[in-house]
């Protein structure tokens, strides 16, 4: 290349240009916690079309001894930006975290021909999942493994590199029993991502199209791993994430029904000193969406405790998050909730056919996730512990803004528990009972 020349797609101009722009930026802002005030990213959003051309023309192999790729992973300057960036009102960015150095080598790159056959040419009937940017599809690669395929299909091309690039990036930094697991992803004729899949699909499809009934001890099981998957994005990671997009669709369950948070398409990363995000554009899942985001775009880990307590109530009663007649959920339930009465709230099909405690902790739980106001809703440790019949939760029942013959219930249930095991019925604890039967 003659010298003076500036190919303007490269990655190192790319980066050049991000840095000089949260150079500026953190020197000139004060700090906040809204996306308005954020870095403009977009601004140079089409120069990461010509990058990601660089990645189709070269296989993963060979880009990362591109002498420009490794230029940029870890240059000194790019790491202090990166720190300095985070703690002022430049929001950290997942894209350029770490040089782009989350592409895993396990992950596979695949071809489009590769999908295509896997999904039957993206048949509809293979459709399962829908959103306003994406959509789902399962498949079988030829070596028989069950694959979910997602493809980014609306928005403007750069706005979907943006995305994808970021949504590897959230993916390349968890790691958790309750996460779904990225097994590569293609950039040939479309942005799609693959991850593993099992033949039950998800929870959306088990508990609303299934003709076979999802019984309560699945059920259970299934609300601690997510309350687990949960608890790991928001305070066991490296960063706070804030999923955005909880619901029943985007969470995958495995061969042995343990459930998997996925898509994270919406997610964001919370920095350590913020109390929340200011978000702008308007996106989500009605009959998940938490009233405080809602009424001001307000995100933090309470909109993923909201929108995990719908799914409790899903998980209980059987019902959709939104009916067909567009009734809420929330709505609907919470006049049982305030009355507690568990037997009208209680799937049909299960009858009887459930664990009597565990029924009540779920109920519990889903009142307090479900609170209008978003500084009553308990954090989802707190969630957990109650949901596992730990004692600590007494404390929890007692402060929480509840009629007092509501709250003098769930004494009542802990305390007769108790009372069993040391009258040697059990010999077990509460929460070693409640394990047991999972």
């Amino acid at each position: 290349m003659e010298k003076g020349k500036v190919n303007t797609y490269s990655p190192d101009t790319v980066l050049e240009d991000f840095l000089r722009t949260a150079e500026s930026e953190s020197d000139s802002s004060k700090a906040s916690t809204s996306e308005f005030d954020g870095p403009k990213i977009q601004t140079s959003a089409s120069r990461w079309t010509g990058f990601l051309e660089l990645f189709r023309s070269k296989s993963k192999r060979h880009f990362a001894k591109d002498p420009l790729i490794s230029s940029m992973k870890l240059s000194k300057r790019f790491s202090r930006s990166m720190r300095e960036t985070s703690s002022s009102s430049v929001m950290p960015n997942p894209i350029l975290d770490n040089g782009l150095n989350y592409f895993k080598p396990q992950w596979k790159l695949f071809t489009l021909s590769e999908l295509q056959t896997a999904t039957n040419n993206f048949h509809q009937e293979n459709l399962i999942g829908k959103g306003g940017y994406a959509e789902v599809h399962k498949g079988r690669l030829r070596n028989g493994q069950y694959i979910a395929v997602k493809r980014l299909m609306r928005g403007q091309q750069d706005e979907r590199i943006g995305d994808f690039l970021s949504e590897l990036g959230i993916m390349a930094h968890i790691n958790h029993p309750n996460t779904a697991k990225l097994i590569g992803y293609a950039v040939d004729g479309g942005l799609f991502l693959v991850l593993e899949l099992s033949p039950y699909g998800s929870l959306a499809n088990m508990l609303h199209a299934s003709k076979q009934k999802l019984e309560w001890k699945i059920r259970y099981k299934i609300a601690i791993g997510i309350a687990e998957g949960l608890l790991y994005l928001h305070e066991g990671g490296q960063r706070r994430i804030i999923h955005r997009d909880i619901k029943a669709a985007n969470i995958l369950l495995t061969k042995d029904l343990e459930p998997q948070i996925c898509d994270f398409g919406l997610a964001k990363w919370l920095p350590e000193r913020w109390t929340h995000l200011t978000i702008s554009k308007f996106e989500g899942t009605f009959g998940y969406l938490a009233p405080e985001f809602l009424m001001h775009g307000i995100v933090d880990e309470k909109t993923d405790v909201f929108a995990f307590g719908v799914l409790l109530l899903e998980l209980i009663t059987g019902r959709r998050a939104l009916d067909y007649s567009q009734q809420s959920l929330v709505i609907w339930a919470k006049p049982l909730l305030k009355k507690n009465r568990i037997r009208e709230l209680v799937d049909p099909s299960l009858a009887d056919d459930y664990n009597l405690l565990q029924i009540n902790l779920m109920v519990l739980a889903a009142s307090l996730c479900v609170q209008q106001s978003s500084i009553r809703r308990p954090r989802i440790n707190q969630i957990l512990l109650l949901l596992k019949g730990n004692s600590k939760s007494l404390d929890l029942i007692r402060r929480c803004r509840k009629p007092s013959h509501w709250k003098r219930y769930y004494e009542e249930l802990f305390n007769a528990e108790e009372s069993k095991m040391s009258r040697g019925l059990s010999g077990l604890s509460l929460q070693e009972q409640i394990a047991l039967e999972v």
